[in-house]
């Protein structure tokens, strides 16, 4: 039995975490998550993958998810198609505005205005980013490959045509962090590919590599610490991986370390409130891992975390390819 310890407030981020996993109920788990992501950082065998569902760039998560790449705090990331969009309009000056979600949805279609909760953007200039994307299809047609294969070209298109903008696809390009988008279809990327197609481009996203490219990247890891923001299609395309590894004679044990920020409760059924404990029942957990599931919004978590891990002075000992 170990007492708790009443926080004492504190101007470092990174030590105030450290208190608050002393304490109790989700204040402990912000604390533990940090303390367990701060082990993977420290641990050299270790591959650290990243899951980022939710409308987090619009959110306005952009530039802790950059830094997470810069300090090389993750190794690669699994996506939402929409995120990755919402991350080139930023990219392109096409911004995200203060709205509210007390308003008359109907006045903002007629004014064509898109609503994502308290958050505004214009719906013109979304299909603006649409063409765009589609037209950079045009140019490297034919192409067939991976979601990762066709992001990685775009991310790189994007930051030596776009030099003045900032964007995660253009961060990752630089810095060699593959990006997988395993419903890609599911998004605003998926509906420029689908104009695309129309006009006769020669576009086909393999989705099946995508599946093969990120089980291999697991396969060779020597281990392997997860990072769930929400869940969904992200973390499960993730979570699998172990599963698929292991018909392939790969018995891993399970990811090492694991993380979840989520908002989402383990007894609807859901895989985004899906258990860590659940996830040992089909291997895709090491049974004695540290693993914490702390129930915030992500929102609320990943500027609190990403801010006590740069704070901290954690370096990457080597950071994998």
């Amino acid at each position: 039995m170990k007492p708790t310890h009443p926080v004492q407030p504190d101007s470092d981020i990174a030590t105030l975490l450290l208190r608050m996993s002393r304490t109790g109920f989700q204040g402990r788990s912000l604390g533990e998550s940090f303390k367990t992501w701060s082990a993977m950082i420290r641990d050299r065998e270790c591959t650290i993958l990243l899951g980022l569902a939710g409308a987090m760039i619009p959110a306005g998560m952009q530039n802790c998810l950059i830094e997470l790449v810069r300090n090389r705090f993750v190794d690669a990331i699994v996506s939402t198609g929409a995120n990755i969009f919402h991350d080139t309009c930023e990219h392109l000056g096409v911004r995200h505005y203060l709205g509210s979600h007390h308003v008359d949805d109907l006045e903002l279609f007629e004014q064509g205005i898109d609503r994502i909760y308290d958050v505004f953007a214009y719906e013109s200039q979304f299909r603006d980013v649409d063409t765009l994307i589609a037209d950079f299809a045009a140019k490297i047609s034919p192409f067939a490959g991976s979601s990762r294969a066709f992001i990685g070209k775009f991310g790189r298109w994007l930051g030596e045509t776009r030099p003045g903008g900032s964007s995660l696809v253009a961060t990752c390009a630089e810095a060699g962090v593959p990006i997988f988008i395993p419903a890609l279809a599911d998004s605003s990327i998926g509906i420029a590919l689908v104009m695309a197609r129309r006009r006769g481009v020669d576009v086909n996203i393999d989705q099946i590599a995508d599946a093969d490219e990120i089980t291999r990247i697991v396969e060779t890891a020597g281990k392997t610490g997860v990072v769930y923001i929400g869940g969904g299609v992200p973390k499960n395309f993730i979570q699998q991986t172990q599963v698929v590894a292991s018909i392939y004679d790969q018995a891993l044990g399970g990811h090492a370390y694991a993380i979840q920020y989520t908002t989402d409760a383990p007894h609807w059924g859901g895989l985004s409130g899906c258990t860590f404990e659940e996830a040992i029942s089909w291997g895709k957990e090491t049974p004695h891992s540290p693993h914490v599931q702390c129930f915030c919004d992500a929102t609320i978590a990943l500027p609190i975390v990403t801010s006590a891990l740069i704070g901290s002075g954690l370096k990457r000992a080597f950071p994998q390819p």
